[in-house]
């Protein structure tokens, strides 16, 4: 039914995709993080270091900071307050103060602190690389950036870090060096998975196929791949004889099968595959 109004089927896919990726969040900050009182900045981080001063959980902190935050939104930033933003704020709200009532956690779900700051980095952090490859935000002190970003002239990446790291020294004091320290190796950690995630995400293949035949290798991409390419004429500089280029670009996945084809059909084509990180154009990303 959806797939026979592509607007509203792109609409369900895409807000599937951010419930997902925002309840692997919550996974994340709920099982691994706040039991083991890691606090690598956001909203989470805080709730995690008033958590321990007061009786409110950090469940229910991280509800009122991010319903505090999204009432800030308005006020200062009004119709250009993303509608993606708002939800994920609500929904991943929501979603850690239901977890403390449906699995309430007294300790955390293993004895390897190690292991479960692993955890703590990796869950958060893909889902923070899926929401922003698809234009979203998670919201909490995403929401503060983008107050800054409309009303000053502050480094917004340089404002966040350091609120970041006196929320991780914080730890430090509020509960001991060994939990601060564990931290600041998240908070160090964070950034780095993040830009990993969104590198393998968007990550393409690239060929380069210089061969005596092009049709048959287009024809394959074309109708088996459904993809196209460009051809440029050229000439081989030690037989002079007349070579056809063909520039293509492709997912992982079709870049396999375009492999395979050229192994069995053309063994004599020669193929540079190159990986992209970022493919701009019609078929994969556009500049909005």
């Amino acid at each position: 039914m959806f797939k026979q109004h592509p607007k509203v089927w792109s609409a369900v896919r895409e807000y599937g995709i951010i419930t997902v990726a925002t309840l692997i969040m919550v996974i994340g900050i709920y099982v691994f993080k706040f039991p083991n009182n890691f606090s690598f900045g956001g909203v989470s981080g805080m709730a995690v270091l008033l958590a321990k001063l007061t009786s409110i959980s950090a469940g229910n902190w991280t509800f009122l900071l991010n319903m505090a935050l999204l009432v800030l939104g308005f006020l200062f930033l009004g119709k250009s307050f993303g509608i993606k933003t708002v939800y994920v704020s609500v929904l991943m709200s929501v979603a850690l103060s239901g977890m403390e009532k449906i699995l309430p956690m007294s300790h955390p779900l293993t004895t390897q602190p190690v292991l479960e700051l692993i955890f703590a980095i990796f869950l958060p952090a893909l889902s923070a690389a899926i929401l922003f490859d698809i234009g979203a935000s998670g919201g909490g002190t995403d929401i503060l950036a983008m107050i800054l970003k409309k009303y000053t002239s502050f480094n917004i990446g340089s404002a966040l870090f350091v609120v970041d790291l006196l929320i991780t020294v914080a730890a430090c004091f509020i509960f001991d060096p060994t939990t601060g320290l564990f931290s600041f190796t998240g908070l160090m950690a964070k950034s780095l998975v993040i830009d990993s995630v969104i590198e393998n995400i968007n990550l393409c293949k690239y060929f380069t196929i210089v061969c005596d035949e092009p049709d048959p290798i287009c024809d394959f991409i074309h109708d088996a791949l459904n993809r196209s390419a460009t051809i440029f004429k050229g000439e081989g500089t030690y037989t002079h004889q007349q070579k056809f280029i063909i520039l293509t670009v492709m997912k992982r996945s079709q870049a396999v099968q375009l492999r395979n084809f050229l192994k069995k059909n053309d063994p004599g084509a020669f193929m540079m595959i190159t990986n992209s990180s970022e493919i701009i154009g019609k078929g994969f990303r556009g500049f909005n």
